[in-house]
């Protein structure tokens, strides 16, 4: 969640290159995203040169020695780095970064996903005005600083600048909050080795939080062939895989995921539910917040999906392709709109629901309360946790009416840590059976399945949850009509006395 001082020098930067030509909206974003990439890469090769100085042993780094552009000119690797050319000169500055810093960061992670989003990537600087260039990289530097230990928090600086185009969120597509990120990658707990998709990646957000989580929980166990996976390399199978239509987020999550090392990922071009996606029993763990309005081409809808759901909306579709994706026992934790578990208008929104009772296992729904996406949707939302089995194992699936997620419900979003429910959800989420004791007056229970199917299978909290009425016992009736006289006389003595100061003019 970026500040409102954040969102200011943002905007300081976006109005210098307005002001300098660059007028187009997605041409502002790329540029500041490239300047974004060139400085976080500087500060990765800066910790690499720390790790190194502590250990006494070379490591692998990013910049080499000597680079050579197209042009056959040279140039030493050192004097590409953000931490040189930023106090340059703007002449110097802009040759430095047009001629050789820029053409490199094209070069990276060779036949990877970054190189195949960053090849048809252009300068967006005009040449002959070095000046502009160089006020962007003083805003850029300035603006990063506040971001130096929390490089995944990027994300909101983008998401930021999207919410500045006038095209942003016309296809339900909102960046999903870090810690809203984080609570559903706890539910289904990747580990080392296990294959992770987005296939609405956006930003590569998801995939971020789980590469964390895996750091975090299970790093030191890892294997040599692991942290392949993980990272990409050495003809590993990639751990991580996204796909996505915008061409400026595919560069976006390209960049985002290698500075969290993951070097390599299958993040490319595709619509995911479309007749060109052939992908099926693939994934170990998918995490997603797909699109929410909108509906597709009949015709080129994937005919798999339409077995699974028969709709051409595609908040429906998104969840039949992501039981098409999952291995057999494999995990997902993804966002839908609330209409998803409830409407009753279309047979379609009752086979999706029937389709994860019935045939695979509906672990868990947390509902969301409707500001978690604002400023940029006041959509009501919620969490489905389901593992693949094609074969039922639906028992009893726990419901949570999420109050508070730890900000202001509002536009603002302020931090606002007395409403805050994650931290319960977590800890209940890891002991459910001491959920069967809940009452259904609380915030959390278990729903047998059975009672969802007498339901019809609405997902409805409310259809579930039981409302506790306080009775309130009023005096009798001729006691307030008592009170109701005894008020009228004190009424219209202090009027008569008020009389008789004024001299009796009222």
């Amino acid at each position: 969640m970026i500040t409102g001082a954040t969102k200011s020098k943002v905007d300081a930067i976006w109005q210098k290159m307005w002001e300098g030509g660059i007028t187009n909206p997605l041409d502002v974003i790329t540029n500041i995203t490239y300047l974004m990439f060139m400085r976080q890469l500087d500060e990765k090769e800066l910790k690499t040169e720390r790790m190194e100085a502590m250990l006494g042993e070379p490591l692998p780094h990013i910049f080499p020695d000597e680079y050579e552009n197209d042009r056959k000119e040279t140039i030493a690797g050192k004097e590409m780095r953000w931490g040189s050319f930023k106090d340059k000169r703007a002449e110097e500055m802009y040759r430095i970064v047009d001629r050789f810093a820029f053409p490199f960061i094209k070069t990276l992670g060779d036949e990877s996903a970054y190189s195949r989003a960053m090849e048809n990537a252009t300068f967006g600087f005009p040449a002959g005005k070095p000046s502009l260039l160089e006020k962007a990289v003083t805003g850029v530097d300035e603006l990063l600083r506040d971001f130096d230990e929390h490089i995944g928090d990027l994300g909101d600086l983008y998401e930021y600048m999207l919410s500045k185009l006038s095209t942003a969120g016309t296809n339900g597509q909102f960046r999903t909050p870090a810690h809203i990120r984080d609570m559903m990658v706890k539910f289904v707990d990747p580990k080392p080795g296990e294959l992770i998709c987005d296939p609405a990646c956006g930003t590569a957000g998801f995939l971020i939080s789980a590469a964390e989580h895996i750091r975090s929980n299970y790093e030191n166990e890892m294997t040599t062939a692991q942290w392949d996976a993980f990272t990409g390399t050495n003809g590993a199978n990639p751990q991580f895989s996204g796909f996505e239509m915008d061409q400026t987020m595919l560069r976006i999550s390209a960049m985002n995921l290698m500075l969290h090392e993951v070097e390599a990922p299958d993040v490319r071009y595709l619509d995911s539910i479309s007749q060109k996606n052939g992908i099926s029993n693939k994934f170990d763990v998918i995490l997603a917040n797909p699109p929410f309005t909108g509906s597709v081409d009949v015709e080129d809808i994937n005919k798999n999906l339409r077995a699974i759901v028969d709709t051409k909306q595609t908040e429906l579709l998104f969840v039949a392709l992501f039981l098409r994706m999952l291995k057999i026992g494999g995990r997902c934790a993804c966002i839908v709109p609330n209409g998803v578990l409830f409407r009753s208008n279309s047979k379609a929104y009752g086979q999706l629901r029937r389709e994860l009772v019935d045939n695979q296992k509906l672990e868990a729904i947390i509902y969301m309360p409707s500001g978690v996406f604002k400023p940029y949707s006041g959509v009501s939302t919620a969490i489905l946790v389901f593992t693949k089995t094609n074969a039922g194992g639906t028992d009893d699936v726990w419901l949570y009416n999420m109050e508070g997620d730890g900000f202001t419900l509002d536009d603002k979003r302020d931090p606002d840590e007395k409403r805050n429910d994650i931290p319960d959800i977590l800890e209940r989420w890891v002991k459910l059976d001491s959920e069967r004791q809940r009452e259904r007056t609380e915030k959390s229970f278990l729903v047998p399945k059975q009672e969802i199917v007498d339901n019809d299978y609405d997902f409805s909290f409310n259809k579930y949850a039981k409302t506790e009425y306080e009775r309130i016992e009023y005096p009798p009736t001729e006691e307030i009509l008592a009170d109701l006289e005894d008020l009228n006389a004190q009424m219209a003595a202090g009027l008569a006395e008020l009389k008789k100061m004024l001299g009796g003019d009222l």
